[in-house]
């Protein structure tokens, strides 16, 4: 076995392919001792796993022994290659292949310069050193315009920096597909409302300013982003809720469009969101 490959199962799969593809692609190869083409095919991914010296890892999974894991993944038929960057599954082949092809599949796996710069600067930050990482986020976009992880990582520093206009302008030039990007559509709905709350928001102040004039909007808008940032959910969304009901058009429907951040930040999972969906659509219609 190639010294870039690892034997791996039920309990293991987590840590040694999940986690493991955010620092590099992870091939997890679907075998059975009993299966032919899987003998065919096993020491081209050894090979070129060795070949590429660190910059993939192998996985191999016995699908007789991990039921569990070819059912989570479906796969039906081996060998089963699949391929995971950043905990995701983002390509895969089945059958034997000759040497050529599993060689293109991992080339199409390989980070550019962007995304090997990108990778290094979030190494960095997990260090908390975002001072040191945001010239290498800066190189990354450079280098590839498109990187909206780079940009959306790029943000999160400066803002953890105290520059927050900085952080906005970084937010300001991602693509529109940034926003449907399971990954990154709560990361950018979390800085946004967090960019919308002063450094110095008093929620107490804030209630008493709501609770004296109750349809003093401003006030009632910083109290739901603060109550947010607080991760006060429940409470935030009552108050985007109640902007609503008072005036639909304030600030070019900022209750709306701050709850539908709040939905991007919680996730399609969290109980709050369907449930503020139904109220929110009742109070619209």
């Amino acid at each position: 076995m190639s010294s870039h490959s690892i034997e791996v199962n039920e309990a293991s799969f987590r840590q040694e392919v999940v986690q493991a593809s955010f620092a590099q692609p992870v091939l997890v190869d679907f075998w059975a001792p009993w299966c032919g083409p899987c003998r065919a095919l096993t020491p081209i991914l050894d090979r070129l796993a060795e070949e590429y010296g660190g910059r993939v890892r192998l996985a191999k999974v016995n699908s007789d022994e991990n039921p569990g894991l070819s059912m989570e993944f479906g796969v039906r038929s081996i060998p089963s290659v699949k391929a995971f960057v950043d905990g995701v599954v983002v390509d895969e082949f089945l059958g034997a292949q000759p040497e050529s092809a599993v060689r293109a599949f991992i080339e199409r796996l390989l980070p550019d310069e962007g995304e090997i710069l990108r990778r290094r600067a979030v190494g960095i930050i997990d260090k908390g050193e975002e001072a040191a990482a945001v010239p290498l986020l800066e190189q990354a976009i450079a280098a590839d315009p498109k990187n909206d992880r780079a940009r959306v990582d790029l943000a999160e520093a400066l803002h953890t920096l105290g520059q927050d206009d900085a952080a906005r302008e970084a937010l300001a030039t991602l693509t529109p597909l940034a926003g449907k990007d399971r990954d990154l559509a709560p990361r950018i709905a979390r800085l946004n409302l967090a960019l919308s709350v002063s450094s110095d928001a008093d929620t107490s102040a804030l209630r008493d300013a709501v609770s004296g004039n109750p349809d003093d909007l401003a006030a009632r808008l910083k109290l739901a982003n603060a109550l947010v940032a607080n991760r006060e959910y429940e409470a935030g969304l009552d108050e985007l809720l109640e902007i609503i009901r008072r005036d639909r058009a304030f600030d070019d429907d900022a209750g709306r469009r701050t709850m539908l951040q709040v939905f991007d930040l919680l996730g399609p999972d969290d109980p709050l969101v369907p449930k503020y969906r139904r109220l929110l659509a009742s109070t619209l219609h």
